[in-house]
């Protein structure tokens, strides 16, 4: 059974409680290295255009400005051109490395020049509309979870599974199924270790979770908001800016 942390409102003063005993060494690691086909945009999905920066540059923002937060690793693609030309290149808490052809490669990357005694928070490039809320919850859910949780949203809408034929076969149950969000946050010595194992036993690795889950973890569950969203499709990026702006209002 999975392990799910209820959203009950917190003060800022609770949250800060909690988070003072785990603050040292919490690195985000940034998986960049993608090219991000599904966009058809001529260019890495996370370099396209929004309200005058590009959506990686919105996504650091977010994690270099965290205060809990003490380095940013990114992983590039080792031909990657764009983003030497970003601000946030030059910030003082911020690295890159070269990353894989894989997500789990880019993210092992990062984690093999991170600190061992630390946590590392893995987040994706594409979800430029992440909150310091949302990164509280879950930096104050290692109370809870000492083994790792990640960000997640409970399933909503029926689901429905299709056929080859792209028929419906079947209707899902949707009690206990969450979608997973990021960022994931695991310690870092332990994600390194259950991730390179997974990658070499064959293990199909679709995120952080499933290579902890692969090695008998069961990560706790933090629910997170329904405007933390990726930018996958061009429609993504309308929804992504609607809610970026809303938060600047």
């Amino acid at each position: 059974m999975d392990i799910v942390l209820e959203a009950t409102p917190q003060t800022e003063t609770q949250v800060a409680v909690q988070l003072e005993p785990f603050s040292p060494n919490v690195v985000a690691i940034v998986p960049a290295a993608g090219i991000g086909s599904r966009m058809a945009a001529g260019k890495p999905k996370q370099y396209l255009s929004l309200l005058g920066q590009s959506i990686l540059a919105h996504t650091l923002d977010k994690l270099l400005s965290h205060r809990h937060i003490n380095q940013v690793i990114v992983a590039l693609h080792p031909e990657d051109t764009e983003f030497a030309a970003l601000p946030q290149a030059k910030h003082p808490k911020l690295v890159t490395v070269i990353g894989g052809s894989e997500r789990a490669d880019s993210v092992l990357a990062a984690l093999d020049i991170a600190p061992d005694n630390g946590w590392a928070l893995v987040h994706d490039a594409a979800r430029p509309c992440l909150t310091a809320g949302d990164i509280d919850k879950l930096l104050a859910s290692r109370v809870h979870f000492p083994q790792g949780a990640i960000l997640a949203m409970p399933v909503r809408d029926t689901m429905k599974r299709a056929n080859s034929l792209g028929e419906i076969s079947s209707t899902v149950c949707r009690d206990n199924l969450w979608h997973a969000l990021t960022p994931q946050l695991f310690p870092t010595s332990l994600l390194r270790l259950h991730l390179k194992a997974a990658l070499a036993a064959g293990a199909v690795v679709t995120d952080e979770a499933s290579a902890m889950e692969w090695a008998g973890i069961s990560p706790g569950l933090v629910a997170g908001r329904a405007d933390n969203i990726k930018v996958t499709h061009p429609d993504d990026l309308e929804l992504a800016e609607l809610f970026l702006m809303r938060a600047k209002a």
